[in-house]
């Protein structure tokens, strides 16, 4: 893996770039890019922020280098959205989420985009893009809602549509689906409909404590429709067999999540022939009895919280340093300078954005969640 930051100062955008190849000549990179100037107006902010990602496709990128999936992080989503959804209409086929987390640098707006080379991109009318290479299908949705009347009811029909979904596309939940996000309006209120329902769906198709969950992050997140409590990202592959996914759950650091009522994986991993990915879910200052670490200290959390992260890595056969994504979520902004230089001093090369998001759980003030990627060598499957 290659990680380089770079700071275009005539934009004031600065952007983490980690990128990777493995055997099989994909090349898939992460894009991190945040706003280094505050007081730019936001469509300014929005306007560099599209000046240098199209730098950086036509001029660093090989051109075979597609977007498979991007999320925004806005800081004002009802009075900001518009102005992104318009660029992404005119500009870009790939699947987004727009989401309210503002970032804690004092911005108003920060960008993952998520590119590989050599992929075929097809968007679907049912709201799923499929990506296909080499015998595997990979399916992004971005910002997926509804209307209903509570969170619970919100979640439900977000699952069975998304099975459904999945279903036209000769797949399942249990099988397929590696990924979900959900972010919830106003969490400490909502999450506990999004849980029950979440619960109630797996149950249906198969998802318990005895078979597996999925890896997950459920975190507070706005969108521009104030009648939206919950908005939903996912991701699944088709192609896999079934020991080409792991389940990760460091037992000296967490405990299963159904222990404390919820049913999300601690982590996933995914081998291709040339790479594994690794997937892990928010993932907080906790014990393996379910009890948070360190209450009440924000540094400590946050080294509880990496310690975690990193044994989750070590299952899989990684570590911090093959982390090539990571959302850090902070509950109150005050701890943002302390997070800050923690992961400076600590972690330098660390790709990473700090947002403002409340965590689950009133306790844990600080979660952060991260993508992996790891060189194998297994011929008995086929690479990415």
């Amino acid at each position: 893996m290659e990680f380089i930051t770079k700071i275009y100062e005539h934009y004031s955008i600065n952007v983490q770039v980690c990128s990777f190849t493995g055997r099989g000549e994909v090349t898939e990179y992460h894009l991190l890019m945040s706003v280094t100037d505050p007081f730019l107006s936001f469509q300014t902010q929005l306007e560099n922020l599209q000046k240098v990602y199209a730098k950086i496709k036509t001029e660093e990128l090989p051109v075979n280098a597609i977007a498979v999936f991007r999320r925004y992080f806005l800081s004002d989503v009802a009075n900001q959205a518009d102005w992104v959804t318009e660029w992404e209409c005119e500009n870009s086929s790939c699947p987004h989420s727009i989401v309210q987390q503002a970032p804690m640098n004092g911005s108003k707006i920060a960008v993952w985009t998520y590119l590989q080379t050599d992929m075929k991109i097809q968007n679907r009318k049912n709201g799923l893009a499929e990506i296909s290479h080499n015998g595997y299908r990979h399916f992004w949705e971005g910002g997926a809602i509804n209307k209903a009347s509570n969170s619970e009811y919100q979640t439900r029909l977000l699952l069975n549509s998304y099975i459904l979904q999945l279903t036209e596309k000769q797949c399942k939940l249990s099988d397929h689906c590696i990924r979900t996000w959900f972010f919830v309006q106003n969490v400490d209120v909502n999450y506990a409909g999004v849980v029950k329902a979440r619960k109630e769906v797996f149950v249906t198709q198969g998802l318990t404590e005895k078979t597996h969950y999925i890896a997950s992050t459920g975190i507070e997140g706005r969108h521009a429709d104030p009648q939206v409590l919950v908005q939903m990202d996912s991701y699944a592959v088709d192609g896999l067999q079934p020991e080409q996914i792991q389940y990760l759950y460091a037992p000296t650091h967490l405990n299963p999540t159904y222990e404390y009522g919820v049913t999300f994986e601690r982590g996933t991993a995914v081998s291709y022939g040339d790479r594994k990915h690794i997937f892990i879910s928010g993932t907080a200052s906790i014990d393996n009895k379910g009890e948070i670490v360190h209450i009440g200290n924000i540094e400590k959390q946050t080294e509880r919280m990496l310690e975690n992260i990193q044994v989750l890595l070590q299952e899989a056969g990684a570590d911090l340093k093959d982390i090539m994504q990571a959302i850090v979520y902070l509950r109150d902004p005050a701890d943002y300078q302390i997070v800050k230089r923690y992961i400076e001093e600590n972690h330098p090369s660390l790709p990473h954005l700090i947002v403002h998001a409340p965590v689950c759980r009133p306790g844990w003030l600080i979660e952060t969640e991260c993508i992996a990627v790891v060189p194998v060598d297994l011929p008995q499957y086929a690479c990415l």
